[in-house]
């Protein structure tokens, strides 16, 4: 059992009956009352987010878990499925364990995240930025454009993303995973 003093970004921790990871927190000692610890908890089951407020010295139910790299595979109607790249074995998870999965495209790296005691996965991660082909691209307007103008282009995934006047079909760019935001032109 671990207290609020023990949290730091990545925790993961048994709260209201589900398994949130600490995405963000901040130690508060304020002049006047007791400290505390402000966090951002991730829900590593559903996705949401909510932010609590742990009193100094509270205990908290740590849950220790195991990442493993996954190579995707492919998907079908329910979810995806992926391989163990030590021992090949395979593992499916939902579609909603996994923000932003129409940015995976086929032998992807994935890590994913795995309760230590039973090995049951608990979510996905993808890497920080993936390298995308882009398939169709709207015509850009140029004139009157004094700020970054961008246009709407679809990826090899399917994922639709929003792109400067630049960038043509055939075109690869580079993507965050974080919020599916166009981060650069990658020259080959």
């Amino acid at each position: 059992m671990a207290t609020s003093n023990d949290i730091k970004k990545g925790l993961c921790i048994e709260f209201s009956n589900d398994i949130f990871k600490v995405v963000e927190f901040m130690h508060v000692k304020p002049g006047k009352g007791p400290a505390f610890v402000r966090t951002k908890l991730k829900s590593v089951t559903n996705g949401k987010v909510l932010d609590n407020t742990f009193s100094a010295g509270h205990k908290i139910d740590e849950v220790k878990v195991i990442t493993r790299k996954f190579q995707y595979l492919y998907d079908d109607e329910n979810g995806f499925h992926f391989m163990n790249n030590e021992d090949f074995t395979q593992l499916y998870l939902d579609k909603e364990m996994i923000e932003n999965s129409n940015l995976m495209k086929a032998g992807e790296e994935v890590t994913i995240i795995l309760k230590e005691a039973d090995e049951t996965p608990l979510s996905a991660e993808l890497p920080q930025s993936v390298y995308l082909e882009v398939i169709e691209a709207d015509p850009g307007v140029k004139g009157n454009t004094a700020t970054n103008a961008l246009k709407n282009a679809i990826v090899e995934t399917g994922a639709r993303v929003m792109v400067p006047l630049f960038i043509e079909a055939g075109d690869k760019i580079k993507v965050s995973t974080e919020d599916g935001s166009y981060l650069e032109r990658v020259k080959e």
